[in-house]
Order: C-alpha cells, then sequence, then structure tokens
C-alpha cells in the first residue's frame, strides 16, 4: 500500500476519535498528501494537533485532496462501535467515483457492502477492511508455545483511548534505535494502518480473541526477538474487557507496562464507575496473567496530555511511582528511556 494517502476525518480530527488520522499521521510510513475535515481546512495536522508532528495540510473537500495526489483514502476516525456513520456513505461512494482504494478500520465491513461493493468493482478499485480477520483462527496452543528466546512485552492500561499503542510504538521504536530486534504488534485497526500487518483483535469472534494474541506472537517472532504487543480495551471497561482479558492471555507476555491517563477518575462512557487506584490495577494485571503465564507490570506509562505544565506532569509521574514502587513517566512528554530500561532490565 504504497499510494498516496488522504485521510478522512470530517468535523473530529481534533478530537479523540481522530485517533487513526492522528497515529498515521505521527507514525505511518506513507505520503500522507491531507486530511479531510471541512471544520479544520486551512491548518496543518500539526497546528490542529501537535501530537501529529507533520504539517499535513487539512483541507474541505475530496476533491481538493485528490489535487493534491491521493490516490488512496482512509478513514481515520474511530466513531464508538467502529459502525459506518450513514453520512459517509457519499463520500465514499465519491471517493470511489474518483477511483480512489478506499481503506477503513471499522466493525462494518466495506467490501461487504452492496452498493459500495458494485461501484468498486465498476471502477476498478480496493475496498480495503483494516479490522477484517483470518477465517482460521481458533484457541490458541498455550503460553509456552512460542520460541524461548522471545521477549514479549504488553502495555496495558485503566482504561480506554488512552496511548496504549502511542506507548507500545514509542517503546518499540526506542528499542530499536538502541539495537533491539524490536517488534511492535498491531492488535487494533489503527496499528494494522501503521504497520500494514496485525489482527484487529476486537473483531474477532470471542472464542478465537486468544488464539489471534498467539498467532500476532509467533508472527512477531519472525520479525524479531523483542515483541512489544499493542493493548486494547482495559481489564474493568464493562464495555470492552473481554478483548483485554482475551489477548493477555493469547499474547502470554513476560512483562506489562501499565498505562494510565493522569487525572482521570472514571471509566470511560461509565461516569459512574470508578478507575481503581494504580496500585490495585498492578494486582489485578499481574493476578489474571499469573495462572497463565506469570508476568509482572515492570513500569507505569502516565499520559500528562490534559497537564499543562511539565511542573504538574512531574508531580503527576511521582506520585504514581510512588504509590506503585515503580518506574513512572510520560513516555512522549518526556521520552520513553526510562520506561524501556525498566522493562529491559527486568526481563
Amino acid at each position: 500500500m504504497s499510494e498516496k494517502l488522504a485521510i478522512f476525518a470530517q468535523g473530529l480530527f481534533a478530537k479523540h476519535n481522530g485517533k487513526t488520522a492522528h497515529g498515521v499521521i505521527r507514525y505511518g510510513t506513507r505520503d500522507v498528501v491531507a486530511v479531510i475535515d471541512s471544520t479544520q481546512a486551512g491548518r496543518t495536522a500539526a497546528e490542529v494537533v501537535p501530537f501529529c508532528l507533520k504539517p499535513v495540510p487539512i483541507v474541505a473537500t475530496l476533491s481538493e485532496a485528490v489535487e493534491l495526489g491521493a490516490r488512496a483514502l482512509l478513514i481515520g476516525v474511530a466513531p464508538t462501535g467502529g459502525k459506518l456513520d450513514p453520512a459517509w456513505r457519499a463520500m465514499l461512494l465519491e471517493a470511489i467515483a474518483a477511483r480512489l482504494n478506499i481503506e477503513a478500520g471499522l466493525h462494518t465491513q466495506l467490501s461487504e457492502d452492496p452498493e459500495l461493493r458494485r461501484a468498486a468493482t465498476r471502477r476498478g478499485v480496493a475496498l480495503r477492511d483494516l479490522r477484517a480477520t483470518p477465517s482460521d483462527l481458533s484457541v490458541p496452543e498455550g503460553p509456552y508455545s512460542r520460541p524461548d528466546d522471545v521477549r514479549v512485552v504488553h502495555s496495558v492500561g485503566s482504561d480506554t483511548v488512552i496511548g496504549k499503542k502511542v506507548v507500545t510504538l514509542e517503546l518499540d521504536r526506542v528499542a530499536r534505535e538502541a539495537g533491539e530486534r524490536s517488534v511492535f504488534v498491531p492488535t487494533g485497526q489503527t496499528g494494522v494502518a501503521i504497520a500494514g500487518w496485525g489482527i484487529a483483535v476486537d473483531h474477532v469472534i470471542s472464542d478465537y480473541v486468544a488464539g489471534a494474541g498467539e498467532r500476532l506472537v509467533h508472527e512477531g517472532a519472525e520479525r524479531g526477538d523483542l515483541l512489544f504487543v499493542e493493548g486494547q480495551g482495559a481489564l474493568f471497561h464493562p464495555a470492552y474487557s473481554g478483548v483485554t482479558l482475551g489477548l493477555l492471555h493469547g499474547c502470554a507476555p513476560d512483562r506489562l507496562v501499565l498505562v494510565h491517563k493522569a487525572g482521570a477518575t472514571a471509566i470511560r462512557n461509565y461516569p459512574d464507575l470508578p478507575i481503581p487506584p494504580l496500585s490495585e490495577l498492578v494486582a489485578a494485571y499481574e493476578g489474571v496473567a499469573r495462572r497463565v503465564r506469570p508476568a509482572r507490570v515492570a513500569a507505569i506509562a502516565l499520559n500528562t496530555a490534559d497537564l499543562d505544565s511539565d511542573d504538574d506532569a512531574r508531580a503527576a509521574i511521582a506520585a504514581a511511582g510512588e504509590e506503585t514502587g515503580l518506574i513512572a513517566d510520560d513516555v512522549v512528554r518526556f521520552g520513553c528511556e526510562r520506561v524501556l530500561k525498566a522493562v529491559l532490565e527486568s526481563l
């Protein structure tokens, strides 16, 4: 997938729902020529979301993106529930008419939509479903089936949409820069869009989630011997805990990195459900891992993006470290060397 890419994020690029767009712009290797969001048109991606780093132009229309050279269109937003928004259908048909290949990480499979499939066939373009899963998945062989020399580090979290993917990508990047044979193992649609391989495990039949996690570890082991497996959901999230536990048992990690957003007190979308203290989360994750393959939490990765000053961020990091007795840091704001060192020294 080497075509020049436009990313559709209408009205949502500046919000957390735009995380697929943000991740692909910051970490992807493809040439992103435009973001489509009429509410931010005329600005650049980095001006609206500094995390993106790159000055990708934001345009109002698909035709402007085509003029900039786009030959593929990625739906760059992650709506709650992962379904296709009916309001996007006209834009997708317009993109197909312009002979753009379409990529989407939705639970709605574009290739199974009769109208979109007919239009794509007529125009000779591809509909790429990033959440499509292998048809031959099954239950895992067991937590000790991988090669002995492979080390697996898995990011887990206190909640959803707090940066587990980002932590995993940053640890992998710095590990590779340090000479490790490190691999980012994608387990979600944005990770697949960035890396070009992987399985979106939240689209897998529940019985086979652990099998998918195990397969990803085996495939990762063909690429390197230090695997950073992207986390999904959260153990105590009432909507997504199933995929969290299945992935944890399937990838059978040697070490865990616990991700938390500083200042967050309640589960996303469930304001009556408090996030447990970090010390309880450490114990819970280690407890559910123990009976399959023991894995301890090696460090805390704190997301301090909502804290304005570095002093406040450092205070939150210090508090997390004091509560848990573990190394803690914000791997984006202050770099991930301390967290990576804690992980590697514990393996």
